[in-house]
């Protein structure tokens, strides 16, 4: 069953976390909720786990009434950003701590353990302490308690979001590989990531300010963008905007850059527009000058901040490519990878074919 938020409004302290969501989650599959700081990630979660009671609004599963049900007869599991694990115990009696309070046979526990220890690779740790273990491995444990309990819901409210760089991205692989397998439960996953939403693959909810953006197919997400916002929170760096106008044969940015009008960009009427484009997909070339503001190096990818003629572009690059702020150079921008927005509405209006 199908679970329906309905016009969900959140308010504490004069401030408002969800402002009027409305919103259908499958009964199973994965669901990343993706969104900047205090876009309402966390507070979703928590309404959906019980921890929360919306001010107004209804969250309803086959008709029930699920916001009459307490936090502690719902089958929900939730993983946070800290690895909230009993010091005091073992790996093996924090995992199995919820089964001991359910009055669960010894013989069932073993066989839950079993299962979740071997899917996490946990087998090997069952009499440490949290304490002896890495941070992968402890949020490992954080979520295995989860899994274990059978949840017909698992929140993961940014679980990577305090561990470096290679683990995240090791767990990143594991998660959505444990996620799939597990095709009886709904996950919804809260991340500020894009990356993160593109290998958990499934559904995609974009957040912003407590409102729903998008939602959809992370596919369709990433190659129709409803709007400006939703194109920027779901790519890193944001999707570069311009204004731009669209006639005689031209995408014109400023007064002294015109380029030639891609094909999908022809049925558009002539007038003004904000066009967008992805910073993996402008290069340096030979056709708009710039100058370097920034460069930064991440890893094996190399960052450029560029100002050019008509605004500030972010260029990403695969490699080592050191630039001197001031450096001057050329890009070229490929205009069969502009989006096109509306510029009163700020919808989509135009997108790459076979994005």
């Amino acid at each position: 069953m199908t679970y329906v938020l309905d016009n969900l409004t959140v308010k504490q302290g004069g401030e408002v976390h969800l402002d009027g969501l409305s919103l259908t989650l499958p009964s199973s599959g994965v669901v990343t909720v993706i969104g900047r700081t205090q876009a309402g990630k966390t507070t979703l979660l928590k309404v959906l786990a019980g921890l929360i009671a919306p001010s107004s609004g209804s969250l309803t599963s086959g008709g029930e009434n699920l916001l009459k049900i307490p936090a502690w007869r719902r089958r929900v599991g939730m993983v946070y950003q800290q690895f909230v694990n009993y010091p005091h115990l073992t790996v093996r009696d924090n995992i199995t701590f919820p089964l001991k309070r359910r009055g669960m046979t010894k013989a069932a526990m073993e066989e839950k353990l079993t299962y979740v220890t071997e899917l996490l690779g946990l087998a090997a740790f069952l009499d440490r302490r949290p304490a002896e273990l890495s941070g992968g491995q402890q949020q490992r444990v954080a979520l295995a308690r989860s899994l274990v309990k059978d949840t017909e819901v698992l929140l993961l409210d940014e679980p990577l979001v305090n561990l470096d760089y290679k683990l995240r991205e090791q767990l990143r692989d594991e998660f959505r590989r444990i996620f799939h397998a597990s095709d009886n439960r709904l996950v919804v996953y809260a991340t500020t990531e894009p990356l993160e939403a593109m290998i958990m693959q499934g559904q995609v909810v974009v957040l912003h300010e407590g409102r729903v953006v998008q939602a959809g197919d992370y596919r369709e997400v990433y190659s129709r963008p409803a709007n400006t916002m939703a194109a920027t929170i779901f790519n890193d760096p944001p999707m570069n905007l311009f204004d731009a106008r669209i006639g005689n044969g031209q995408v014109q940015f400023g007064p002294d850059t015109a380029l030639a009008l891609p094909a999908h960009f022809a049925a558009l009427p002539s007038g003004d527009y904000i066009v967008g484009i992805r910073a993996s997909e402008a290069t340096l070339g030979d056709e708009v000058p710039a100058r370097v503001a920034l460069a930064e190096i991440n890893g094996s990818t190399t960052v450029l901040h560029l100002d050019l003629p008509f605004g500030s572009l972010v260029l990403e690059r695969d490699g080592v490519d050191p630039h001197a702020i001031g450096e001057q150079v050329r890009i070229n921008l490929p205009t069969e990878r502009f989006f096109a927005f509306d510029t009163k509405t700020r919808n989509l209006a135009a997108a790459p074919a076979g994005d």
